[in-house]
């Protein structure tokens, strides 16, 4: 079974954020997509099961591959970057197009999976937190997309999948090729030892521009144009209790207008 896993190396979230020039600019500190590890971990585990190859794919800047080497020391067997100086700002149609022209490549292929049998996302970026490039992949590479599994079995022509949708559990399957986002439910990601980040340092990764793809540069249809930072809660009151903790309650309910 070949596998491909979509990853992305995101700013940490924590890290300091402006505008600069029309765009949105993060901090230095770049990190594995904390939910893509869940989907590097589905991708491992249908391998070790069923056999094949996992080849992790993420579009990024350069240092983007430290985030593949990640996806390789969990187990994935190859990796590719796409890197761009044109694809800096890109949106989600533009992300979905490229990152469908570089399955196809992978799977053999001009358009389409190839022999690509499955696709494998998070459930969102935290950066963006959107959830909506598994579903434009899916439709950019023409495959049924299972989203937001929180398990995932494969057979040799079947992906099946269970999620929650508020109190209905729901059980869903398509027909390979495919694509499955999952959730970090779905799965508790290995932690790689040091054999395994040994191993993962002689592993191929390949690095393609929209050149070795066959795109053109393309403007993107969204932009952020602002952001807000989301304003410091107040701290709260600690009163110690001398008779009147339970007055003064009573009037921060009301104040509050929550009685």
């Amino acid at each position: 079974m070949k596998i491909v896993v979509c990853i992305k190396h995101v700013p940490d979230v924590q890290s300091e954020r402006r505008m600069e020039e029309g765009r949105l600019v993060r901090g230095e500190e770049d990190v594995l997509n904390e939910l893509d590890e869940n989907a590097v971990e589905a991708a491992v585990a249908l391998v070790e099961d069923l056999g094949g190859e996992v080849i992790a794919l993420c579009m990024g800047p350069e240092d983007a591959e430290d985030g593949v080497r990640r996806a390789l020391q969990m187990g994935a067997d190859s990796g590719v970057v796409v890197s761009d100086d044109a694809l800096v700002g890109a949106d989600v149609p533009t992300t979905a197009r490229t990152l469908a022209a570089a399955v196809s490549k992978i799977g053999g292929a001009e358009s389409g999976p190839g022999d690509v049998d499955l696709v494998i996302t998070g459930m969102a970026s935290l950066d963006a937190m959107t959830s909506m490039l598994p579903g434009a992949l899916a439709a950019a590479l023409h495959v049924p997309a299972l989203t937001l599994a929180g398990s995932l079995e494969v057979s040799a022509d079947e992906a099946t999948i269970t999620r929650s949708a508020g109190t209905v559990r729901e059980v869903l399957s398509a027909p390979l090729p495919a694509l499955v986002s999952v959730t970090d439910q779905a799965n508790e990601p290995r932690y790689p030892n040091f054999a395994a980040m040994r191993a993962a340092r002689k592993k191929p990764l390949d690095v393609w521009d929209l050149d070795d793809l066959g795109l053109p540069a393309g403007e993107p249809s969204i932009a952020v144009i602002d952001f807000t930072e989301r304003p410091a809660r107040e701290a709260g009151i600690i009163r110690t209790d001398a008779g009147e903790a339970g007055r003064d309650l009573a009037a921060w309910l009301v104040d509050h207008e929550l009685v």
